[in-house]
């Protein structure tokens, strides 16, 4: 089997395992009985980094099986892109196990859609990177550039919550962490998210070194 063939199976088969995780957190979340209206639930869901990081992923996924010529398929292949999708869900399945895992329950579909969306899923995207992902092009700014998206979400997150009470994490969470070390996480999280970037960014390097001698030989 060729790589590109190879690269088409992987990427369906995740991208319809992406989709289906998704679909079915967010009718768990509509029929938990917590009184909220479905935008209340909608807003609540797309309010998880986890959340958006997996429809990132799924996209990045599923356009260039469907879609390999479109604007979305070539922009979705770029390595840029695909870097900075790994860069977020790569650090979404660390924070997760770090921060927020607890001992393992009996098994529900809440707890299998958080193993899919923590482990299986960045895993899976990270392998896709590592080997079915154009490399070559990273520059070290780009982890710096990439962090957009993550300030974006910390800026609406704290707005959010100020607004209606729902802080995602324990982590974010401003009045009962207190301003202080509410700043300390955000930072701690800023370093993560650059380290996993900069990662990346060796990884490139190191494969572009190894295919140049290759060709050289």
């Amino acid at each position: 089997m060729d790589r590109r063939r190879a690269a088409l199976i992987w990427r369906a088969v995740f991208a319809l395992v992406g989709w289906v995780t998704l679909a079915v957190k967010y009718g768990l979340m509509l029929n938990e009985p917590s009184g909220r209206t479905v935008a209340a639930t909608t807003l609540q869901y797309f309010s998880y980094f986890t959340i958006l990081g997996n429809v990132l992923v799924a996209l990045a996924l599923t356009a260039p099986v469907l879609a390999p010529r479109s604007w979305l398929g070539r922009w979705s292949e770029g390595e840029g892109v695909r870097s900075a999708v790994a860069m977020y869900i790569a650090v979404i399945g660390v924070a997760y196990h770090f921060l927020l895992s607890g001992p393992w329950t009996p098994v529900t579909p809440a707890v299998v859609t958080t193993v899919f969306l923590h482990y299986v899923m960045p895993i899976a995207f990270v392998i896709d990177w590592l080997l079915f992902t154009p490399k070559g092009t990273l520059r070290w700014i780009d982890p710096v550039k990439w962090l957009s998206f993550p300030a974006l979400y910390a800026t609406w997150t704290v707005a959010h919550g100020y607004a209606t009470g729902f802080w995602p994490y324990w982590f974010v969470n401003v009045p009962q962490l207190g301003a202080a070390k509410a700043l300390l996480w955000f930072t701690i999280l800023l370093v993560v998210f650059l380290a996993a970037g900069s990662a990346l960014v060796v990884i490139d390097r190191f494969a572009l070194r190894r295919d140049s001698r290759a060709r050289a030989a």
